[in-house]
């Protein structure tokens, strides 16, 4: 059995590579939710007029890692007092987001927000919202690192 988290920390390419080191995380797919244009591009996410940002849905097996977890890691990897940025990727294609898949994983972020909003001065800028239709990103996204082993990200 597998389940699905959608998450936008920053750029993609370090929000997959932190995730796919997670043991119960079985895969990471880079690319687009939140926004208003179907099958979009990387070029028109990039000009911030659909209003995607740039995630990824991780699947995973409950049974090996929780959502909790996972919602935990997203906090640990990015700044989420940032608005619409992380590090010098700005834009709101870099926003901070999640994307609930139901109500149980609905209540267990609003849990773990408020944990973490306590150690930090400034707010959690971190968007939360139903989750809408996930875009694969081009292939030349996927698993970069791995192709690109001397790629840097900020994340």
């Amino acid at each position: 059995m597998q389940e699905s988290a959608v998450l936008a920390a920053g750029c993609f390419w370090g929000v997959e590579a932190a995730f796919r080191a997670v043991p119960g995380v079985l895969d990471v797919v880079s690319g687009y939710t939140g926004g208003k244009r179907e099958h979009p591009t990387y070029e028109q996410v990039c000009t911030g007029a659909t209003g995607h940002a740039e995630a990824v849905q991780v699947l995973f097996d409950p049974s090996r890692v929780s959502y909790e977890a996972l919602v935990r890691k997203f906090f640990q990897i990015h700044d989420p007092t940032q608005v619409n940025r992380q590090g010098p990727d700005v834009g709101t294609q870099y926003r901070s987001a999640i994307f609930y898949l139901g109500e149980e994983q609905k209540e267990v972020v609003a849990r773990v927000m408020e944990e973490v909003a306590a150690q930090y001065s400034a707010p959690i800028a971190t968007e939360v919202s139903p989750a809408g239709p996930f875009w694969r990103a081009e292939e030349y996204h996927q698993r970069y690192f791995e192709k690109h082993p001397d790629a840097v990200c900020h994340i």
